[in-house]
């Protein structure tokens, strides 16, 4: 039934694409809203006036995009949906929260090797492999991930160029957040600025403190690093990502320029020199146009994935 669906997909926005623009003779619906058009322009030359239809275009070709994506909507959407997960309060983006959510998914050919973390508002869909690659330190000498940071060069360089072409494919140059961040941290507003103050683009980096901070469902005892540090032994049953092993995160330590963040068996958030080796949980963005072709995210089903 998904394959059938997949191809349906394909064949509807195909013919949307390919026939409409250009010359419309048709019916653009939303909210029972019609809209006529003939032009020999392209469709993205075409405006209308929308007040009436609910939606955020004001030429054709980007009333049909919306259209489409509400008929058939995305991967990201159909987890979201299925998931019933809740918009995140401080960015546009949908977490995976709690113990053990069903959020496993085969990618690089390791069936429920990874986990997603989150569904970015725009599709994309950012995973983490469940399990460290080895232990290795975070740089040699600073906690600068643009630098490039060593770990930054290994994970884009050597470990990309391991991986399967299909799941090369699949990966996104995306944002991500490497602000500095404080270690006596209780104000996780504050502290996703902090993140997000600071960008770089890439392929492949490591979640951050705050996503960290953030899947854990126990919000009112867990979503700060002084709170997650103050009921540490029970902050560990809500958290998918607590694996009782030392792991490097993404975020640097704002008090010193030599120091990076990293999670340790006991759920305590720690600031330690970079040039320490601990284990390396890869992160990275799959592309929106990534598709669902099976499984439940259990990990005895995990979610498939293909373009």
């Amino acid at each position: 039934i998904k394959e059938i669906k997949k191809t349906m997909k394909n064949k509807v926005k195909e013919f949307i694409k390919s026939y409409l623009p250009g010359f419309i003779l048709g019916v653009i619906s939303a909210a029972v809203v019609v809209v006529y058009a003939e032009t020999y322009f392209p469709s993205n030359q075409v405006t209308y006036d929308n007040t009436e239809s609910g939606l955020s275009s004001t030429n054709v070709q980007t009333a049909i995009d919306e259209l489409y994506n509400t008929c058939f909507p995305s991967a990201g959407d159909e987890i979201i949906k299925d998931n019933e997960l809740e918009k995140d309060p401080y960015e546009c983006r949908y977490f995976f929260t709690g113990a053990n959510p069903n959020n496993y998914v085969t990618f690089n050919g390791e069936t429920a090797g990874w986990r997603i973390i989150s569904v970015e508002c725009d599709g994309r869909i950012k995973i983490m492999r469940d399990a460290s690659i080895g232990n290795k330190a975070w740089d040699s000498s600073t906690s600068n991930w643009s630098r490039p940071a060593s770990l930054n060069t290994y994970l884009n360089g050597e470990y990309y160029n391991n991986l399967t072409s299909a799941a090369q494919g699949q990966i996104v140059a995306s944002d991500f957040s490497i602000g500095a961040v404080t270690d006596d941290n209780n104000d996780l507003a504050g502290q996703v600025s902090d993140e997000n103050s600071t960008l770089w683009n890439g392929k492949i980096a490591l979640p951050t403190v705050s996503e960290y901070l953030r899947i854990n469902s126990n919000s009112s005892q867990c979503q700060t690093i002084s709170l997650n540090f103050n009921n540490s032994n029970v902050c560990i049953n809500s958290s998918w990502m607590f694996n009782s092993t030392n792991w490097w995160t993404l975020s640097p330590n704002s008090r010193y320029g030599t120091n990076s963040f990293y999670v340790e068996p006991r759920n305590y958030i720690w600031g330690q020199s970079v040039f320490i080796s601990y284990g390396v949980r890869p992160a990275l963005y799959l592309s929106s146009e990534v598709q669902i072709t099976g499984g439940t995210g259990t990990s005895s089903d995990p979610f498939t994935i293909s373009l």
